[in-house]
C-alpha cells in the first residue's frame, strides 16, 4: 500500500434542531466550537471534529446519528463529562473494551471506549 497519501479523516455529521444549544452543549463537553453560519457548526476535541447541521424535521427518536470514540481511558472521559446530563458510566464488555455513552440534546449518541486493562 502506498504511503504518499495524506491521512484520511472523518467528521461525523449530527443533525440538530437548535445550533446554539448544540454548540453550548458540546462546549460543556470540552469541545472547541464554532459556527459556519446559522445552520452549520463544528465541535472539535482531541482530533475529532463533529459537524452539527440544523435539520428541519429532525426527530431525536428517529433520525439521530451516532459516533464511536476510541479513547485512551473511558473512565477519565466519563469523569470529565460527569456533570453533563445523559452521560453513562463505562462498563466492562465481554469483547475486551470498557465502554460508556453520552446522548446529546438532539438524541445523537457518542459511544466511547478504551481497551480493558490486561489481566495477569
Amino acid at each position: 500500500m502506498s504511503h504518499d497519501h495524506p491521512a484520511v479523516r472523518v467528521s461525523p455529521i449530527f443533525p440538530v434542531t437548535d445550533l446554539q444549544r448544540a454548540l453550548d452543549h458540546y462546549a460543556a463537553l470540552g469541545c472547541a466550537v464554532s459556527a459556519h453560519d446559522d445552520g452549520y457548526g463544528f465541535a472539535a476535541m482531541a482530533g475529532v471534529e463533529l459537524h452539527l447541521v440544523v435539520t428541519p424535521g429532525h426527530d431525536p427518536l428517529r433520525t439521530a446519528a451516532a459516533a464511536y470514540l476510541h479513547v485512551p481511558d473511558a473512565d477519565a472521559l466519563a469523569a470529565r463529562w460527569a456533570d453533563v446530563p445523559r452521560t453513562g458510566p463505562p462498563v466492562d464488555t465481554d469483547y475486551g473494551l470498557r465502554e460508556g455513552a453520552h446522548i446529546d440534546p438532539d438524541g445523537n449518541l457518542l459511544r466511547f471506549g478504551s481497551p480493558l486493562a490486561s489481566e495477569g
